[in-house]
């Protein structure tokens, strides 16, 4: 088979999630398939064509070349993906008329290309204007990855070098209607205990990898689930191992999400601890919206958990909002960012809703909030955050995205995570505790990023914990 063959006998799945950003219903990919693409190589360039009807769209780029065989058939087969999708894209466009805010990229992190262009020598402008012009990017989208590149760039550098560790907690008191994540409700707490026992011996056996590997720990974040949710001798355990087996990070962050989990003896722990950054997240300030997606507070016990850490000293709190949550209107969303204002966290993280396989929303089929609205929610956002002083350092996209818009955070000067940064831009490999982790390995150069992931099941990860340290050592050691 081909080279041209085989990539596009593999390359479906991406084409298929370029018609959806127009619309197109998912039975244009029924036999016959309505857009085929023709391939071909000719005089060192690679040309690829769409036609649907009367209407034809083609495009060519050099072939890529590398004197190292695996990269020349990486770099030949990322160039092919590409110009496929951004051929059908311009065919798309036509038919349509529709301008999707991001253009062409359906990557979940756009960032990529600001800064690949900004490591090839380009000015921030030069990038700037070369995704608008290859990608098809709307002039606001390209000036906020700009901002969010440039931000990045003045953050201390990732590299081979660090190591960051995660810490799941799979227990909330509730399900959000939103979240597909691997966490279950606490219940009357009878996993608790063998959970924590499973999770201290993980973090036991896995704690000397960055040493012997040679790396530095450079961020520890606590996540789920609800960190929060667990009693409070647990949650005190939790952050005294933490402490004892990773002395040293540069950034120490523990999710504080749920409002109705947190206690002045909690939040004291945190500080104690030594940790930094926390995240206090409502989602929404209207408590309507709150019992419909299955949150189990109020905004009013929000502001007092707000109040509460800062009686207790903690100095960066993060808030998570969403926007486009079922019900809401531009109006509801304001309210939102009022309270934000009124609370002045020192970062903010605007999620755009995005309807998860595994979520509650997706298996009830709901459907998402209409793009226009969701947009101005989003930017709504920004121009909140910027009242507030902060800036964007990180942002990414997901699938099946309200308005095909994204997720940004924003931050107060020096109030960046690195651990959010890292984890988008996949600079910095990553040793994953606890149920759902993922255990990730940088190779930037081959393109490679080999994963060890930890079982999702919280009964199955307490029964398989010698079977997840063993693959994280085979990750990290060969």
């Amino acid at each position: 088979m081909t080279e041209i063959a085989s990539c596009l006998e593999t390359i479906e799945p991406e084409l298929r999630v370029m018609t959806r950003l127009f619309s197109f219903p998912e039975t244009v990919w029924d036999p016959p398939v309505r857009f085929v693409p023709h391939a071909e190589e000719d005089g060192g360039y690679y040309r690829v064509t769409f036609t649907d009807g009367g209407l034809t769209a083609t495009r060519s780029v050099p072939v890529p070349d590398d004197p190292d065989p695996r990269l020349r058939a990486l770099h030949r087969r990322r160039a092919l993906r590409r110009l496929c999708k951004q051929t059908l894209y311009d065919l798309c466009r036509r038919l349509t008329g529709i301008h999707p805010p991001w253009g062409s990229m359906t990557g979940v992190r756009p960032t990529h290309l600001m800064l690949e262009a900004l490591r090839e020598g380009l000015s921030p402008e030069e990038a700037e204007a070369r995704l608008i012009r290859e990608f098809d990017v709307t002039p606001e989208k390209a000036a906020l990855l700009k901002e969010t590149a440039l931000r990045q760039r003045g953050l201390p550098p990732p590299g081979d070098r660090f190591m960051d560790i995660y810490i799941g907690i799979p227990f909330c008191t509730t399900r959000c209607s939103y979240c597909s994540f691997s966490s279950g409700e606490i219940g009357d707490g009878h996993l608790v205990a063998p959970y924590m026992a499973a999770l201290l011996r993980e973090m036991a056996a896995c704690a000397p990898l960055p040493g012997e590997t040679g790396r530095t720990l450079r961020a520890v974040y606590v996540g789920g689930g609800t960190p929060t949710a667990l009693p409070l001798p647990a949650f005190e355990q939790l952050l005294s191992a933490m402490r004892r087996f990773f002395p040293g990070a540069r950034e120490y962050t523990v999710e504080a999400g749920r409002p109705d989990t947190l206690s002045r003896e909690k939040l004291r722990a945190i500080r104690e601890a030594g940790v930094g950054r926390i995240s206090i997240n409502p989602q929404t300030m209207n408590d309507r919206t709150l019992k419909i997606i299955g949150r189990a507070h109020t905004a009013k016990q929000v502001v007092e958990a707000y109040a509460l850490a800062r009686e207790e000293g903690l100095g960066h709190i993060n808030m998570d909002v969403i926007a486009g949550l079922p019900g809401e209107d531009e109006a509801d969303f304001a309210r939102t960012m009022a309270a934000a204002e009124a609370l002045r966290p020192e970062s903010l993280t605007v999620h755009t809703l995005a309807l998860k396989r595994t979520s509650r929303l997706s298996l009830e089929n709901a459907p998402l909030p209409p793009g226009e609205r969701t947009a101005a929610m989003v930017r709504m956002g920004l121009e909140t955050a910027r009242r507030m002083g902060m800036g964007p350092y990180y942002l990414y996209r997901q699938k099946y995205m309200a308005g095909n818009l994204e997720n940004i955070g924003y931050a107060l000067p020096g109030h960046a995570c690195l651990y959010n940064v890292d984890m988008m831009e996949e600079t910095t490999h990553v040793l994953a505790l606890g149920a759902g982790g993922i255990s990730k390995r940088i190779w930037p150069e081959e393109g490679r990023i080999p994963r060890a992931p930890n079982v999702s099941n919280i009964e199955t990860y307490i029964a398989r914990t010698e079977d997840m340290i063993q693959r994280k050592r085979e990750l990290f050691e060969r």
